[in-house]
Order: structure tokens, then sequence, then C-alpha cells
């Protein structure tokens, strides 16, 4: 269904001409100042992390992250007040979900699984084929407005209703004033947009047990420090694609210069051997046609992978386990279903991904590094959690 990432693009390129004036972290050894003309915000960052790029329209600031934190755990932001943004993004699990596919408020699935916010702020294309969405102002319409699917079922119908329930409540006429200070008509949904990105920006994940111990604080174990050797090693090769600071192969800063936007076909599948991936999960095909874009998906950070499953962007692996001999195979070979082919021999498949002679312990070492990748400052930080239940 290629016009499933149409009407996604075209969703958030409406929501962007609507909301047109739109546009921390746990663990850190350093603290960079970033001082705007409205706002000052430190990021705690670990000396090997850049300093993030932020809209120069939407500059960091205390009040706009801890404004935007209310309305992200908020359901009544949803048409049908049952649904928030968090809901689908939970603070355990990376504020990832769980779910193979994520679940909107009316009930409809979503073709794709939820994917984590850990450190999304150095993401340069958001969600996982739309090269579209460079910004989590634009991103962020997709969820809210968007009719196919339906998650938070903002419409035309109702959107003005919603944005009164915000407006009746003294909490937010109090936080909008204070995030946006000067501002008559401060509660807005651009300014709801502005407030929630500036949230899903602080989500710094950099206290794991792998960054204390690049930080000298403490050492992995020998069968860490095997996983570790050959994560980055020409053997199992996983660096390639997930290499940088943050684990995956795009990334943006405030330093960033040439910016460069990998997707790859990994092999899950090729239906009869013709190289296609079953609708309406094909990638950025989706937006493009190209034939070669069949299948490309952008490379997830593994940043708390641990906790994260079911893994891929249809969930249809559920273990890392599982992962580490999907990657070792050089791809799925289905035998049997509608979604029957050997991916292995898909014609589009990265040339990253081929057969690695991985034995037991070797994959198990590799599990045990990604598990050091897991911050539990970050899953558990009260400033990152739901504060209509947090005391």
């Amino acid at each position: 269904m290629q016009a499933l990432g149409i009407k996604w693009a075209v969703v958030a390129l409406t929501a962007s001409l609507v909301l047109a004036s739109c546009g921390g972290g746990s663990g850190g050894v350093s603290v960079v100042d970033t001082t705007t003309a409205s706002a000052t915000w430190k990021w705690a960052l670990p000396s090997y992390f850049p300093t993030p790029k932020v809209p120069v329209d939407n500059p960091m600031s205390a009040a706009k992250v801890d404004l935007g934190r209310f309305l992200f755990y908020d359901v009544r932001l949803s048409g049908n007040s049952t649904q928030a943004c968090g809901s689908c993004h939970q603070q355990d699990k990376a504020f990832s979900d769980g779910r193979a596919q994520a679940r909107g408020s009316t009930g409809e699935f979503t073709p794709r699984s939820s994917q984590h916010l850990s450190n999304v702020v150095y993401h340069p294309t958001i969600t996982w084929a739309n090269i579209s969405l460079t910004s989590l102002e634009s991103q962020m319409a997709v969820p809210i407005f968007g009719i196919n699917p339906v998650e938070m079922g903002v419409n035309d119908s109702n959107k003005a209703q919603v944005l009164q329930r915000i407006k009746d409540l003294p909490l937010y006429q109090d936080k909008f004033a204070q995030a946006f200070p000067g501002v008559a008509d401060a509660i807005t949904w651009a300014n709801i947009v502005k407030a929630i990105a500036s949230f899903q920006r602080a989500l710094i994940s950099a206290n794991s047990r792998y960054d204390q111990q690049q930080q000298g604080q403490q050492t992995l174990n020998a069968q860490e420090q095997r996983g570790f050797q050959l994560f980055f090693g020409e053997k199992a090769e996983c660096f390639h694609c997930h290499g940088n600071f943050n684990f995956n192969d795009q990334v943006i800063h405030a330093s960033t210069r040439v910016l460069e936007l990998p997707f790859n076909n990994t092999g899950l599948y090729n239906i009869g051997g013709t190289g296609a991936f079953p609708l309406p999960n094909r990638g950025l095909f989706e937006l493009t046609g190209q034939a070669s874009d069949m299948g490309k998906f952008r490379a997830p950070s593994l940043r708390n992978v641990e906790v994260t499953a079911p893994y891929m962007h249809d969930g249809t692996i559920a273990t890392l386990e599982d992962v580490l001999d999907f990657y070792a195979a050089g791809g799925r070979n289905i035998t049997t279903g509608p979604n029957a082919g050997d991916g292995r021999m898909n014609p589009n498949k990265s040339s990253l991904v081929a057969a690695i002679n991985l034995n037991a312990q070797e994959k198990a070492d590799i599990v045990a590094f990604l598990k050091t990748l897991t911050d539990q400052t970050f899953l558990t930080n009260p400033q990152y959690a739901n504060p209509f239940t947090t005391p």
C-alpha cells in the first residue's frame, strides 16, 4: 500500500502548514549550556555525546520541557480522551510499548511497532521509513492528526473541542504562561506540539553500564567484553549499522556538516522470490515508488534494546537471541504462508547483511553486550515519568 506512506507524508505536511508557528539527561559528565534569546537549557552529556541540534524556532527551556511532559502523558489530548503519547511510549520500555504493532485510541492497530525514544533528539529522520519527516514537530502531526491509521484521533470535527479541554484547565493555563511568556493566547496546537517535542528532546539516555565503562566508572565482565569485541569487529560487523555513540547509522547534532540518511533492506522478506515485502509495510518504497527502495527501513538505535522487544519494524522477531540468529543467517527464510520467500536472496538486500559464522557462545556474548546498553536510570528517572501518577 504505497498510498499509506504518502498519506502519512501528506498529513505531516498539512499539519506543518497548520502549525506554521512551530518550527535533562542522566549520567552526564559534562554540561553544555545552550542559550537563546528566550530560553536557557543545560544538557547533561558524556564527553562523547555531541551537543544536540535544536530548531531555532523552538528553543529548549525547563518550563517548556515540563509542560511537554504533562501533555505527553495527558489522555485529554486524544479525540476520545482515552490515549496519550505515553500510551504507546512507556518509560519502562524506553518509551516503546512492547507490542508488535501499536494500537490507537479507537482500537485500530498501526502497521508498525512504536519506536523507542531514547536519544530521539539525535535522529535526523523520524519513524521507520519516512525520509520526509525530519523533525519531531512535523512527525507529531502523524499520531495526533492522522486518519489512516487513527492514533490519537484528533480531526477537523473535534480539534477545537480537544484544544478547549486543555484551555479550560488552570494547570495548563499556568504552565503555558511559563513556557511561552508574554504570549497573549499561548494555548494553541502549535505550542502543544512545540512543548511535547521539547520533552522528547530531553529524553537523554547516557548512563548504561556501557556508558559507565566508557567513563572509567566500571568494567564489563569477560562475556560482555567478548560481545563488545564481536560487535565492533569484522566478524559480526554489527557496527556498520549500529556503530556511532547512539548505536545506529543516522545521526544529527549541532555540529553536523555532512548528513547521511541510509535506509537498509535486511532480508526480512522476499515474497515469492520477487523482492516484495508484505503490504502495507514496504519501507521507503511507499514514498519513492522506486523498486530498489522496497523493504528499506531506518536502523533503530540499540540503546535500551533489551527492553524494546519485539524487534524489527513489524515486531515479527521476538527476542534478541532470535535477532542474532536472523542476522547470522543473512536474512529470514519463510517457508510457508502468504509471506513465503527466502529473504536471504532478496535482490534489494543490503550488502552489509550477509551470513555470519557465529557459534552459540558468540551469539550469547553479543546479546550479553547488548544488555549493557540498558540504562536503568533512564527507565526510572522521575523527571521523565507520568506526572499524573508520580507522587
